[in-house]
This record gives structure tokens, C-alpha cells and sequence, in this order.
């Protein structure tokens, strides 16, 4: 059984899981972190879904050496292929990126049409199309893959020509099919919202899935209860690249000093 006085566990594979853990500690902040980033496989998005679970379940093992009491997989790649096996195999809770957002895109969407944006594997695994037909059947899902993305974000290049043509070039398509609401089925994506917003125009809301994670992790904590008891909250970072480069881009994000990044080697 998990204890409440660990922390929770949230990897991805970089940056883009900041997303999914600002919006965690905000909404718990007496609860210690754990953060692992990926950043010598990154990105999972064009890797094959043996590939993916091999890696999620080699992040997993990383995070439950170090005494977490609930693994979060900020990935939706990851999230995609890997969320089966993982609740499966682990003793502890398992919370995914998709259905949070699946459930708060089909909360959105007034004209039953919705788009999702994600890296080639999210996409190409069907998991947004099922979890939303299992939550509000007659929605149609409109589905783009969005590659160059990930890098953008990665590298800092959030705002500008470059990554509003980008944006530009991959969107046009979906808002001809009617779209209304927008799934962010990446957790780097959100860094780049801005520019997605802008060029997805006004009548398209965005449905970012960090948000809507942070609610399911704070439900199963309560319901497990899970709660720290007491301990002092604490934040760790770790990356299996580029520590340097990690703290550079999460401070530049979460827009305060990075707590120590620690290399790891697994």
C-alpha cells in the first residue's frame, strides 16, 4: 500500500510535463513532487508503442525507488500506449493525461466537432477518438499530428514568425472541418498556447489536459487517502540529459529559479 507521507511521481519526456506539475502544485501544494523528464529519449511521439511502454515502465521503476506514492504520466504518448500495463504492474495509483482532457473536451465542445493535436504516436494509437466516443458518443474528432511542436517548445521558440507559421500550417485544415474546441494532447504543447490560440482564432476554445490531471490526481488522493500527513513538501528534479538545458527551459516556463536538476542514469 502506498504511503501518504511519499510523494507523487510525474515523468514525461522533457519539459513539457512542467505543465502537468505547475498546474499539481498549485492545486496541492502541501504534497512533495518527484519529477522525472526523459530528455535523452525525447521525444516519445515518434517512437513505436513497445518502445514507449519499455521506456514508461523504466520511468516508473526510476520514480518508485524514490518512495511515490502516485505516478502521474504526464505524457500523452506515454499515456497512449503505456497506461494499461503500468496500473496493471504497479501497486500504487496510476493517473494518465487523456482522460482528463477527453472529459473536459467533451464538457467544451458546442458543436459536437473537436480537435486534437498530438505528437505522430498519440495520434496514430487512437486514444483521444476512444476515450471521447466512451464519454459523449455522437462527438466527431478531427485528429492532426503536430511534430515540430515538441522541438519548438524544447528550444525555447514559443512566440514569433517561426512557430506561428508552424502553427499556421498545421491548424488550417482542422478549423475547415468545423472544429470548436481543441485538445492540447501534448504537454508541450501548452507552452506554445499563445501562438495556437491566435492562429486558431476566438470561437475555438483550447482544453489544456494539465489542468483537468491535476483535478483526477487531487479526487485520488482524497479517495485513497493519500494526503501528506505532515511531512514538509519537496521538489526534485531529475532529467537523463542536458540538466543545464532542463533548468534553462523550466525556469524560463514556471518564471522562477529551478530547484537543484539531477542528472540519472537508467
Amino acid at each position: 500500500m502506498a504511503d501518504p507521507s511519499g510523494g507523487i511521481g510525474i515523468f514525461d519526456s522533457g519539459v513539457g510535463g512542467l505543465t502537468v506539475y505547475r498546474q499539481i502544485t498549485a492545486r496541492l501544494p502541501q504534497e512533495s513532487v518527484v519529477y522525472l523528464g526523459d530528455t535523452a529519449r525525447v521525444p516519445y511521439g515518434t517512437k513505436s508503442p513497445e518502445t514507449v511502454v519499455r521506456y514508461a515502465r523504466a520511468c516508473a521503476r526510476l520514480l518508485i525507488a524514490r518512495d511515490i506514492k502516485l505516478l502521474v504520466v504526464a505524457c500523452n504518448t506515454a499515456s497512449a500506449f503505456a497506461m494499461q500495463a503500468l496500473q496493471e504492474e504497479l501497486a500504487i495509483p496510476v493517473v494518465g493525461v487523456v482522460e482528463p482532457g477527453a472529459r473536459a473536451a467533451a464538457a467544451a465542445t458546442r458543436s459536437g466537432v473537436v480537435g486534437v493535436i498530438g505528437t505522430a504516436g498519440t495520434v496514430s494509437s487512437g486514444a483521444y477518438p476512444r476515450a471521447l466516443a466512451a464519454i459523449a458518443p455522437p462527438v466527431r474528432v478531427v485528429q492532426r499530428a503536430c511534430p515540430l511542436f515538441v522541438p519548438l517548445a524544447e528550444e525555447g521558440w514559443t512566440a514569433g514568425k517561426v512557430p506561428e507559421a508552424v502553427a499556421t500550417r498545421y491548424l488550417e485544415g482542422m478549423l475547415d472541418e468545423g472544429i470548436d474546441t481543441l485538445v492540447l494532447g501534448c504537454t508541450h504543447y501548452p507552452l506554445l498556447k499563445p501562438v495556437i490560440a491566435q492562429v486558431a482564432g476566438p470561437a475555438v476554445q483550447l482544453v489544456d489536459s494539465a489542468e483537468e490531471t491535476a483535478v483526477a490526481v487531487a479526487r485520488v488522493i482524497a479517495e485513497r487517502a493519500l494526503g501528506n500527513p505532515g511531512s514538509p513538501a519537496t521538489t526534485r528534479f531529475l532529467v537523463s540529459d542536458t540538466p543545464e538545458s532542463f533548468r534553462r527551459s523550466g525556469q524560463a516556463f514556471l518564471d522562477r529559479e529551478l530547484d537543484p536538476v539531477e542528472w540519472v542514469d537508467f
